[in-house]
């Protein structure tokens, strides 16, 4: 059926972090697709659950734990059907370091990605389908995908960040941008401390072009600078910078 939701944990030297914020998203996706929401599923629940599995079982100190919740097809409908979770660790060094390797991404004209309600969520999507297959085909990473209004909404497997001057612009979610609670902590932390001014914009597909850093983070695979879109080249020092010093108030 392609019914599920998808959501990221984060593990970080041994302990959850953010799990508040990623757990509130679970559940908002959940309701978001009109699942039947066990009363199990607390808070408290997945944290021990994570805590006594892959923290302890696994003996895992840094990861993004990716998990998705599916809606079986016993109920006579739809709307009475229950659900089940199944989730996997990515083990990495530290899912708050830049990943080492800048990424070369292009925008894709050929498909575009919706800007309603549900597009802010992580659920089976065919365009990320489609856009990874091109990737690879194309040589590149990843690939910038655009709502129907021919403006950016993000990549296949997260959201963008576009540095120019001192202003770092971010597609909105109205614009078909995922929620991210890996991306609210960031700019919430940068914007508390003074350290950048954060705006969310209408950003048409060219101003790509125009940015100076693009950084791209993803609640799925981590976070990363973008080092070059056609002919292109974009530096990575000050979000580098930046990313150093959210880290450090962990």
């Amino acid at each position: 059926m392609g019914d599920a939701v998808k959501v990221s944990f984060f593990v970080r030297e041994g302990k959850l972090i953010m799990d508040e914020e990623c757990y509130f998203y679970l559940m908002a996706s959940m309701r978001k697709m009109r699942m039947n929401i066990p009363l199990t599923y607390t808070l408290e629940f997945f944290q021990s659950l994570f805590q006594k599995d892959i923290i302890e079982g696994k003996g895992i100190l840094n990861g993004i734990i990716n998990f998705q919740v599916f809606r079986n097809s016993d109920g006579v409908t739809l709307s009475k059907s229950s659900i089940s979770y199944f989730y996997e660790v990515d083990e990495m060094d530290d899912i708050l370091s830049v990943f080492q390797r800048p990424l070369e991404l292009d925008i894709i004209k050929e498909i575009n990605v919706n800007n309603n309600l549900l597009s802010n969520i992580r659920v089976h999507s065919p365009e990320n389908i489609y856009g990874g297959i091109y990737a690879q085909e194309n040589d590149l990473d990843d690939v910038i995908l655009l709502n129907p209004n021919k403006r950016i909404a993000r990549s296949t497997s997260g959201n963008l960040l576009f540095l120019e001057g001192n202003v770092i612009k971010i597609p909105k979610q109205s614009e078909g941008a995922y929620i991210s609670p890996l991306l609210e902590n960031f700019v919430t932390f940068l914007h508390k401390n003074n350290l950048a001014d954060t705006q969310e914009h209408e950003i048409i597909a060219f101003e790509s072009q125009k940015a100076e850093e693009i950084l791209m983070i993803s609640d799925e695979k981590g976070i990363f600078s973008v080092g070059k879109i056609r002919n292109k080249t974009f530096e990575n020092s000050r979000f580098l910078e930046l990313v150093e010093s959210w880290k450090k108030s962990f």
